[in-house]
């Protein structure tokens, strides 16, 4: 499709003058050659990997900083980088760049200091309170960073709000790891922090830059029609709902688990314990389902983020067509 073609669907912002292409970028990768984004993950998880072995065999501390770090922004990286990829040449490299450092210290500083003032327990009320404030910090960050574009399209709108996301996502991972790292009982636990940088580099992908994605497309395709980024329309604001309904229901898998497994096979005497607040003694039965659960409820809130961020994909996919 041209210029005057996308230009003309949108005519609110038609008359407008643009110091950047808007065509989509397009990146030519050789036959023989990796994709950037390939490559960050193999090149980095080497990296990583070596750190690892290197620290436990020689035990020199001063190489945990890297394993953090490396680990926590590796898989980030990994997709911002596959995710610029697609996106128009109105979104700079600094522009990234900048999304995801602003997304990652604004989100975790605004959702510290709100989770702080208004979170103070792990009820399911807590969960929603913690996904509210999160999406809605992270939100806050992309409706800046796209106010200084002039131009907005749902493409633009997914890689940015993912961009946003994992900036979130791997300074988070960071201070989870660098917690983990104290977890011992005899002394630094650096094998709590490998674990821990596994799990949520697996996990990640599925978390905050998936959400984040979805409320960046509400968000941009409210600003192409109107002309201006603003955060008060009902499709932006049914996305936000969304995301953070996603994000607590993610937090509280464990807790939902348990509570699945008490309703569907919970016992008189279970039951009586927990109305006294006691510790409930589940059968290996229930244990085995509430693992089963466990596993279950996250992969399923997951699948629906993705579905939702296809759907979006291929609707834009077709309108550029």
């Amino acid at each position: 499709m041209t210029v005057h073609t996308r230009l003309m669907e949108e005519p609110t912002m038609a008359t407008q003058t643009f110091p950047y292409p808007l065509t989509r970028r397009a990146t030519v990768v050789h036959r023989r050659h990796l994709a950037p984004w390939a490559r960050i993950v193999l090149g980095g998880g080497a990296l990583w990997l070596a750190t690892v072995v290197i620290t436990f065999v020689t035990g020199n501390v001063n190489l945990v900083p890297t394993i953090i770090l490396v680990g926590a922004f590796l898989v980030p990286v990994a997709f911002v980088a596959w995710a610029f990829d697609h996106a128009d040449a109105i979104l700079t490299p600094s522009k990234i760049f900048t999304a995801f450092l602003y997304g990652g210290v604004l989100g975790v500083l605004g959702a510290s200091v709100l989770e702080a003032a208004f979170v103070h327990n792990t009820s399911m009320t807590g969960f929603v309170g913690v996904g509210l404030i999160e999406e809605g910090v992270k939100l806050l960050v992309l409706w800046l960073m796209a106010r200084q574009l002039g131009r907005w399209t749902m493409r633009d709108g997914l890689v940015l709000g993912a961009t946003v996301g994992f900036g979130f996502a791997a300074f988070e991972s960071a201070g989870y790891a660098f917690q983990a790292l104290f977890d011992g009982q005899n002394g630094l636990s650096l094998l709590g922090v490998v674990e821990t940088e596994l799990l949520r580099g697996i996990l990640t992908p599925f978390g905050h830059g998936l959400w984040t994605a979805i409320a960046g497309a509400a968000l941009f395709a409210v600003a192409a029609r109107r002309g201006r980024v603003t955060v008060w329309a009902r499709p932006v604001l049914v996305a936000y709902a969304v995301v953070a309904a996603l994000h607590a229901l993610w937090d509280a898998s464990g807790l939902a688990a348990a509570w699945l497994t008490l309703h569907l096979t919970g016992t008189p005497q279970q039951w009586a314990q927990a109305r006294q607040g006691l510790a409930v003694a589940a059968t290996p039965a229930q244990l085995h389902l509430d693992a089963v659960l466990s596993f279950a409820l996250p992969a399923l809130d997951a699948l629906v983020g993705l579905v939702l961020v296809i759907a979006i994909a291929l609707r834009v996919r077709a309108r550029e067509r």
